[in-house]
């Protein structure tokens, strides 16, 4: 019985490597072909040789990574069949250790190649833009780089770490998950008590808030606990690695080779300096139209006006409906790409019973193919998402004639700008879901959404910074150090009796635990995609020519080309950030 949505797909360009059929779920059947690209590399005796080894690994990993995605498609949209999930586990615990050390031996094969300087030289295609050094575009500048980063950091000292790191994680989430409260009778989980933060009763949002802090906090040493343990199993991590501290190490492992930690502290200041006035000046606004006397942590996610929620569709197939009618007005061409993934049922929209919670895309490796998964419900959440996962679709579909498999993807800094430029691209024509009324008030909330997450994203990662270049300290350090940062960045909050939940609301924020220094991503990535916006408003044609050839790129050029291929600057400081925010503010002030 076939789970997924979607039926067979053939590859796009045909197996030249792989043999036409291959039973993925047995390692016996896959070791013979990594056997054959070390044998395969070995022969290679010239850099033409040595590129066309490159293909034919590209062609095993995206045959690998297709049937893995397959198996977690299949397993999220079927979380209550029990075929689905053995199919998936089997993958994740039986296949995927043994690719983790046969695909590292590749990398180093690959690094001590004696034509891997030739190859280096060879040419970018013609679509590449010229280097931002003025030097021509190599083809393998970026792939040799990140290879040769990952063959520098491995130590086998750490791998025991990372697997400790990786339980404490694992802790982190299982507690984190666990919580619950029980809310006039009835066990609800702390995400299901969000909903109540939006409810006009005041009264009722001051409760649920209450009731949720509190139970956070009653776990607050235990989190600390854990945090402790995995700062002191990433110092020594990065120690092993032959860094002086954990934040040096962690920006060459996230292959940062394009900014710095001052960098990230410019992003701080500029967000301090030009998005938190904003902030404040619509923290005031709310607490005026509530008609309070003081903003307090309950009040953020109520509609000011004591409205109803907007409804933007009444069924999946309307949203679908009047999406396509969106896109048909920003793009003919993304327009195309949306109405195919409808043809080949690459959409899993709709919430229901057995479906795993969020929303995600997933590319299909071989088959070089975007699939859409949602859990949509009819509020203008669901709009946004659906705007945002077809942005990472449309970078999906932009790539499909990279051959070069680490070249159809990218760094996370730049495929958040295409996903977050489509939501701001599309609620211009956000009129295909609702009235004049009802639209303006869309725009806005998404506005005010993005000026909040920037300013959250400034203080966590400004922590993240605090945290590993203050070894040993103390909770109360740590503690107060957060309270600091939190008051820089986020406005002016009425916390009066609750400092106590307000010095731990770090521990909600997973990154902080899970993914250590990731985070400031999506920060990089919001200020590319305002700047896609405001071009936009200046001259659509060209910037949605810009946006479309800087996708087409994926992985092959460094971060600052292929912001500059969007007509983006790749920089954080508040020149770059003034304008965008001055755009923002002009277009709230038009309702």
């Amino acid at each position: 019985m076939n789970l997924l949505p979607f039926g067979a797909l053939p590859p796009y360009r045909p197996r030249r490597f792989v043999p036409a059929a291959v039973d993925w779920n047995e390692w016996s059947n896959i070791a013979p072909l990594f056997d054959r690209l070390d044998a395969d590399i070995a022969k290679a005796k010239s850099a033409a040789e040595l590129e066309q080894w490159l293909l034919d690994w590209g062609e095993l990993s995206a045959a690998l990574d297709e049937e893995s995605q397959r198996r977690y498609i299949a397993m999220s949209c079927h979380t209550d069949d029990p075929d689905a999930d053995k199919a998936y586990l089997h993958y994740v615990e039986n296949i995927d250790p043994q690719l983790k050390p046969r695909q590292f031996a590749l990398q180093q094969a690959f690094v001590k190649h004696p034509h891997r300087g030739e190859l280096q030289r060879i040419g970018a295609p013609g679509t590449a833009p010229a280097s931002s050094t003025g030097k021509p575009s190599l083809r393998y500048e970026v792939f040799d780089r990140d290879v040769a980063n990952q063959v520098e950091l491995f130590r086998p000292e750490n791998v025991p770490l990372e697997t400790e790191d990786a339980k404490l994680c694992q802790q982190y989430q299982k507690l984190s998950g666990s919580l619950t409260v029980n809310f006039r009778g009835e066990e609800k989980t702390l995400i299901q008590m969000g909903r109540y933060f939006e409810e006009t009763n005041r009264a009722t949002r001051e409760e649920a808030w209450k009731l949720v802090a509190a139970r956070r906090l009653k776990e607050a040493p235990t989190f600390d606990s854990q945090f402790d343990d995995l700062t002191k199993l990433r110092g020594q991590i990065a120690i092993n690695a032959g860094f002086a501290d954990y934040r040096d190490y962690a920006f060459r492992r996230l292959g940062r080779f394009d900014y710095t930690p001052a960098d990230c502290e410019r992003f701080q200041k500029a967000v301090a300096q030009e998005i938190v006035p904003l902030l404040r000046e619509l923290q005031a606004d709310r607490q005026r139209r509530l008609g309070i006397p003081s903003l307090r942590p309950w009040d953020l996610s109520v509609d000011p006006l004591n409205r109803a929620s907007l409804k933007p569709f009444t069924d999946v197939e309307e949203m679908v409906f009047r999406s396509q009618l969106i896109f048909n007005r920003v793009d003919g061409q993304l327009a195309d790409g949306f109405q195919k993934m409808q043809d080949l049922k690459l959409l899993d929209l709709a919430n229901r019973k057995g479906k795993a919670p969020g929303g995600y895309q997933a590319t299909l490796g071989e088959a070089r193919l975007p699939f859409i998964f949602m859990n949509a419900v009819g509020v203008q959440r669901d709009v946004e998402t659906m705007l945002h996962e077809a942005g990472h679709a449309f970078h999906a579909l932009a790539t499909q004639n990279e051959d070069l498999y680490a070249y159809r993807s990218a760094p996370i800094e730049f495929c958040e700008v295409a996903s977050m430029s489509m939501e701001l691209l599309g609620n211009e024509f956000i009129e295909e879901f609702y009235n004049p009324g009802d639209s303006a008030r869309a725009r806005r909330t998404h506005l005010e959404g993005i000026v909040s997450a920037l300013a959250w994203i400034a203080t966590v990662d400004a922590f993240q910074h605090w945290l590993y270049t203050h070894p040993g300290h103390t909770h109360a350090e740590r503690d107060a150090a957060w309270v600091e940062l939190h008051k820089e960045f986020n406005g002016d909050l009425d916390w009066s009796g609750f400092e106590a939940e307000r010095a731990k609301l770090w521990h909600r924020q997973l990154h902080i635990f899970l993914h250590p220094f990731y985070y400031i991503e999506y920060g990089i990535a919001q200020l590319g995609a305002l700047q896609v916006w405001v071009n936009s408003k200046q001259d659509r044609k060209k910037a949605l020519g810009d946006y479309k050839r800087a996708l087409a790129l994926g992985n092959s050029r460094p971060l600052p080309e292929l912001f500059a291929a969007a007509g983006c600057k790749f920089e954080f400081s508040e020149a770059t950030v003034r304008p965008l925010t001055t755009m923002i503010r002009e277009e709230l002030a038009k309702g």
